[in-house]
């Protein structure tokens, strides 16, 4: 998926929102463990309740790891399910040497044709650039994350007075371009996003950290947004595990309803829809 059909979609549903299938067995509705794919069946409910609400998905890939082949089998299954017209993020958060990054892009483009994959920049260049290589994909760089520990290193200011994200972000947005390069910016960090637009005025940014880590999407949206709207705001949990009873689908529907509505009325109030 392009640039341009990400934001006629976004324009189309009113939404930028991405819904997370972080899907933790152990916090599965009970009455599904005894079918033969419990983590696929509930995919398929959230995805069925939610996908005319959403622009995007992101499996977090550590759930399905986690359970060996049979979890894989899962997210591919999953993966197949997603209508087309929906942008599909691994979740991966990769990031290794030149080739062994090759055989990751590999992987997930085309193994389970994802439209994205999160990439850990640490290694520098050659740890991204494979993932260029493979047109309409996108690569979405971890710039400035969500997690307490971000500030072990993310924030630190080097010699130069800059901070160690101001410098992944321009050095990293050398690498592609906005059409096939986005940044994780996390929303408990809204107050750096005006700062980061500066950096980065025209890339998308994948928003991690609304809803159940209690960032803000007003803000995100007051200071993150671009011309193109340049976010997608993820949620995972507090949409997807809204209930644990056999009404889970239709909870997390209206969940993701209330972040679309929200999006919807800041769309409007920008006149972009």
């Amino acid at each position: 998926m392009n640039r341009s059909d990400l934001f006629q979609q976004i324009l189309k549903k009113q939404s930028f929102l991405c819904v997370g299938l972080d899907s933790d067995w152990d916090r599965l509705p009970s009455h599904l463990k005894s079918l033969e794919d419990p983590i696929y069946e509930f995919n398929k409910v959230i995805i069925d309740a939610t996908k005319d609400l959403v622009v995007a998905y992101k499996p977090n890939t550590a759930f399905y790891e986690a359970m060996g082949p049979k979890g894989m089998a899962s997210l591919k299954k999953t993966i197949e399910y997603i209508p087309e017209d929906i942008f599909v993020i691994a979740d991966a958060k990769r990031g290794d040497i030149g080739n062994t990054s090759r055989l990751y892009a590999k992987s997930f483009f085309e193994q389970y044709a994802v439209d994205a994959i999160t990439v850990a920049p640490y290694m520098g260049s050659d740890s991204v650039k494979p993932f260029l290589e493979y047109d309409g994909k996108w690569v979405i760089i971890l710039g400035l994350t969500s997690n307490g520990g971000s500030k072990d290193f993310q924030t630190l200011e080097l010699q130069n007075g800059h901070k160690v994200y101001e410098t992944v972000l321009s050095t990293a947005a050398t690498y592609g371009s906005a059409d096939d390069t986005m940044f994780v910016i996390g929303a408990t960090k809204a107050e750096y996003f005006e700062n980061i637009r500066k950096i980065t005025p025209d890339h998308f940014y994948l928003v991690p950290g609304v809803g159940a880590q209690g960032g803000s999407l007003e803000d995100v949206c007051k200071y993150g947004m671009n011309d193109q709207v340049g976010l997608l705001v993820n949620s995972s949990r507090s949409i997807i595990f809204a209930s644990d009873g056999a009404n889970f689908g239709e909870a997390s529907r209206d969940k993701a309803k209330a972040l679309q509505q929200t999006m919807a009325s800041i769309l409007q109030a920008r006149g972009m829809v």
